[in-house]
């Protein structure tokens, strides 16, 4: 090999000295994005900035508005927080700092310590964050053995990492250092300080919010968008889960080898049934609620929940009856279709809503309606004798995308409708320091059904993801802090349950696929777990409607 390499880049070639970092080559290419480069592509494998390009490759950079640069930036901005916070306030005052889930466009951090953590302690750390920024201090990425890296986090406290880590196969461990801070992330990170210039910090509870930019505006930093309610529902998630001794992987695993699970388990669906126990309570006590509008990102166990719900709800003396919305759908002459000429069903519009409101306010005035039944071969709606008359005790379980959008309800009165938002609010953390992103668990969970109920590829569910998401982000997001109740179906043990059916489907993607990465990616993040057998879980379990042998046999979105 010689002393020059050829690097190819937009279908032309350039030579560079061998050995040249990622960082030097991307100064020549910034000036062809919109944003900050943050990693790049050697040969269809995904680089950080840090490495050194050897030989003749391939390079394709992403910026700050690639899904892999944004999940970059964001765990970089952490880096930069944490040190910034040990810094400012001292270890010797600091019990714990737990990054623990999003809200909106920020993080949510606690803290525990000698004090408690004040404004002027919030506006300290986020100067000393900004100085580390104007000094655009280095991160160092280093490699070092296992047991050495258990070592120098038991010496330093981090017990939930040195957990982390005797579960762990791997004989070396890349460790990230700024300045005289060193930690461990999960996932790629940034080069150094300077490319972290749109943050802010705010006192939030007894913690912090760390608000982030969004990935399509990366150097706009949005206002705090308070979602007390989401909020609420997490931290009494995460509350549980420290009560239970499970707050991390590694205490995950522990629990595993220990043998514990079947205590988690059912300690887990009785926590389900209570707060579903609760939900129906708060209904009956209403006392005029005809209407139960529930919706949810996908992959959220809606299916199994409103199952679970009607039951409570006929222990309470209530008839309950279900309505899918999605029997509300336009024939698919009248879908209306996006910018790209697709038939949109995820807008609104896609839903005959007049005719919705006609049959419901029908049924509250005690009169007979024959529902529809949308037939998703033909795209049309059709009509097979489905007659429903009101009476006193009946109640109408609907569920569907725009259940929390009183667009869709719009002229049902207020008080006949009680509405549900429910996701997958995952506050289980790898660490301390990383957090498990709440879609990386609705994904698996997407898979894994749609596999083996839906006999649908994992390289189709990875493809249309995306778009799922953006869905869900314009039609269910901005009307979760509207409902009257939350319902966090995120199982602790899932992941470890959901591991053995995902892993095998992940190996089969090839690396010509182009959802390879995002399967690479899950491969890595699923080597953390242990596996939990899934033959102690319940019938009427959430999870069952994901793996099989759901005691209510359907399976729904």
């Amino acid at each position: 090999m010689g002393d020059t390499i050829k690097i190819t880049c937009g279908g032309n070639e350039y030579e560079y000295p061998a050995g040249t970092r990622l960082q030097i080559i991307a100064r020549d290419f910034q000036k062809d994005y919109g944003s900050a480069i943050a990693l790049a592509k050697v040969d269809n494998k995904e680089r950080e900035l840090f490495h050194m390009v050897a030989g003749d490759s391939v390079v394709e950079f992403e910026d700050l508005t690639s899904i892999s640069g944004h999940k970059a930036y964001k765990r970089s901005a952490c880096l930069l927080l944490i040190k910034s916070l040990y810094d400012v306030l001292g270890a010797e005052n600091i019990y714990s700092f737990k990054v623990e889930f999003s809200i909106d466009a920020a993080y949510y951090c606690s803290f525990e310590g000698k004090n408690e953590l004040s404004e002027e302690d919030v506006s300290r750390i986020k100067a000393r964050m900004q100085e580390l920024v104007d000094e655009d201090m280095p991160i160092q990425k280093t490699s070092h053995s296992l047991d050495k890296v258990i070592k120098m986090f038991h010496d330093r406290g981090m017990y939930d990492k040195e957990k982390l880590f005797r579960y762990r196969r791997s004989d070396k461990i890349n460790i990230y250092t700024l300045g005289d801070f060193q930690d461990y992330f999960y996932g790629f990170m940034l080069p150094s300080c300077g490319y972290i210039k749109y943050f802010d910090v705010l006192k939030y509870d007894s913690g912090l919010m760390l608000q982030l930019p969004e990935r399509k505006a990366p150097e706009t930093v949005p206002p705090f968008k308070d979602s007390p309610r989401l909020f609420a529902a997490m931290n009494a998630s995460s509350k549980w889960g420290e009560m239970m001794g499970i707050g991390t992987v590694g205490e995950l695993n522990e629990a595993i080898s220990d043998g514990r699970m079947n205590e988690v388990i059912l300690v887990q669906e009785a926590l389900m049934e209570s707060r579903i126990a609760e939900i129906a309570k708060d209904i009956v006590e209403r006392g005029n609620v005809r209407f139960v509008m529930i919706a949810g990102p996908s992959s959220s166990g809606k299916t199994t929940f409103s199952h679970r719900l009607s039951i409570e709800l006929r222990a309470h003396g209530l008839k309950p009856h279900p309505v899918e919305i999605d029997n509300y759908f336009k024939n698919r002459e009248d879908t209306p279709k996006d910018e790209n000429g697709n038939y949109d069903f995820e807008c609104l519009e896609a839903i005959d809503v007049e005719g919705f409101n006609k049959d419901m306010n029908a049924l509250l005035a005690g009169r007979t309606v024959e529902l529809p039944r949308f037939n998703f071969k033909t795209g049309q709606r059709e009509y097979k004798g489905d007659y429903m008359t009101l009476e006193e005790s009946d109640v109408l379980v609907c569920e569907g995308i725009h259940g929390l959008n009183d667009g869709l309800s719009h002229s049902l009165p207020s008080d006949s409708k009680y509405k549900i938002y429910i996701s997958a609010l995952t506050t289980l953390s790898v660490d301390e320091h990383n957090r498990v992103p709440t879609t990386d668990g609705r994904l698996i969970r997407r898979m894994v059904r749609d596999y083996y109920t839906r006999g649908s590829s994992i390289s189709r569910t990875l493809s249309m993801w995306s778009s799922v998401r953006r869905g869900e982000e314009k039609y269910i997001f901005p009307y979760q802090e509207g409902a009257d109740a939350m319902f966090n179906s995120a199982h602790i043990y899932e992941l470890a349950a959901l591991k053995p059916y995902v892993e095998p489907l992940l190996f089969k993607v090839r690396e010509d696929d182009p959802g390879y990465q995002e399967a690479k990616r899950l491969l890595q993040f699923l080597q953390y777990f242990l596996t939990v057998d899934s033959s102690g879980i319940p019938q009427n379990s959430i999870v069952r409607e994901f793996i099989g042998g759901s005691i209510f046999r359907d399976f729904g979105a």
